[in-house]
């Protein structure tokens, strides 16, 4: 994406660490593949139309792979269908009963998702990694703080990200001890410094994909801070293979905001960037309002295009003539540029009719 002066932005990020690479559906993880985006339903999974709808939705906002909960019987049993109807690579979370990992793959699933904190025994996890071994389905590994074995807890209390780190590593090994490598891992607490520790740490001595998030990050506007604050560090370092941005929010805002986060740094294409001042006592128009709605609209355009929504005449023009299109408010008159170059002038009453017309010149 270029800049508004019409450059390439500088090159922020280091090279990408070389990871191995797994496949999940199709859908490539690692080993110089782009930064998947990734996010799970909400949905209870026993209900087959829900989580399917919910899948879709997230499909249509960018997410390339999903995962779903399979925590009881009734999500097993649903799963088949799901996996069947699905077009978007499924992830099956599993928690304690080793058997659902079992069934999930029985039922096609194309990725699992194992806590070491609570799955159980060793023997279980390798009886796990034997099936996903015969379907050719990788395990992510998800260490997470919250969760963390006993075995980890004092040193957690000592070097909380050097117990991610280690319970990960212990887990490769005893999946590697049978044959298994075809995994990723993550390394999650609801600490932002936490994760970006754990993750640098585990970087230096394994080739192993990882998978960002901060976990339980929050709402929608402190979840998204608290994950990017992490998640842009480690990016920009290189590390990191996929991401999700966990909210409490409706989990397609995860898709939109990881999206944002990897093209302000050059690591994806995302959507049209919508410019609008902060606002002051001098705008003329509702800008807030009106860049929430041109961003809404501008969803479709290629991913390089600048649109400004500017409130009045200090900046306004200057930002404007560096957009694709762009807007300049006075007081009862509102300049419309296009490409740089002032197109015409309008009243502003008529300002949301032109712009949604301009708007779909763009496309």
């Amino acid at each position: 994406m270029k800049d508004l002066n019409g450059k390439q932005p500088p090159r922020v990020c280091a090279d990408r660490r070389k990871t191995r690479q797994i496949d999940v559906g199709g859908v490539t993880i690692g080993g110089g593949a782009p930064v998947r985006v990734q996010s799970m339903t909400t949905t209870k999974t026993g209900d087959a139309q829900a989580t399917l709808q919910q899948i879709k939705e997230l499909a249509t906002a960018g997410a390339e792979i999903v995962r779903v909960t399979v925590n009881d019987e009734a999500a097993a049993d649903a799963l088949p269908a799901i996996v069947a109807m699905s077009n978007t690579p499924l992830v099956a979370d599993i928690h304690y009963d080793h058997k659902l990992a079992l069934r999930s793959l029985e039922a096609g699933i194309h990725k699992l998702r194992i806590n070491p904190g609570n799955i159980g025994k060793r023997d279980r996890v390798r009886d796990v990694a034997r099936a996903a071994a015969d379907k050719g389905v990788p395990i992510r590994i998800g260490v997470n703080s919250g969760s963390l074995h006993k075995r980890y807890q004092s040193l957690h209390r000592d070097d909380p990200a050097g117990a991610l780190v280690q319970c990960a590593l212990d887990e490769i090994e005893a999946l590697a001890a049978v044959g298994f490598h075809d995994v990723a891992v993550s390394l999650k607490s609801s600490e932002p410094r936490e994760v970006v520790d754990a993750c640098r740490r585990f970087a230096r001595v394994s080739d192993v994909p990882q998978h960002l998030g901060v976990t339980e990050a929050g709402t929608l506007l402190a979840g998204t801070t608290r994950s990017v604050a992490a998640m842009s560090v480690l990016l920009a370092e290189g590390i990191g293979d996929t991401v999700r941005i966990s909210l409490a929010a409706d989990p397609v805002e995860e898709v939109t905001a990881a999206f944002h986060m990897l093209s302000a740094l050059g690591l994806r294409e995302g959507f049209a960037r919508v410019v609008a001042c902060p606002t002051c006592g001098r705008v003329e128009v509702d800008v807030v309002g009106l860049a929430a709605r041109v961003e809404e609209l501008a969803k479709d355009l290629p991913s390089d295009r600048i649109i400004s929504v500017m409130g009045c005449i200090v900046n306004g023009p200057g930002e404007a003539k560096a957009a694709d299109l762009g807007i300049a408010a006075g007081k009862t008159k509102v300049a419309i540029y296009r490409s740089g170059e002032l197109h015409r002038t309008i009243a502003k009453e008529d300002l949301e009719t032109v712009l949604l017309e301009e708007i779909e010149r763009l496309k």
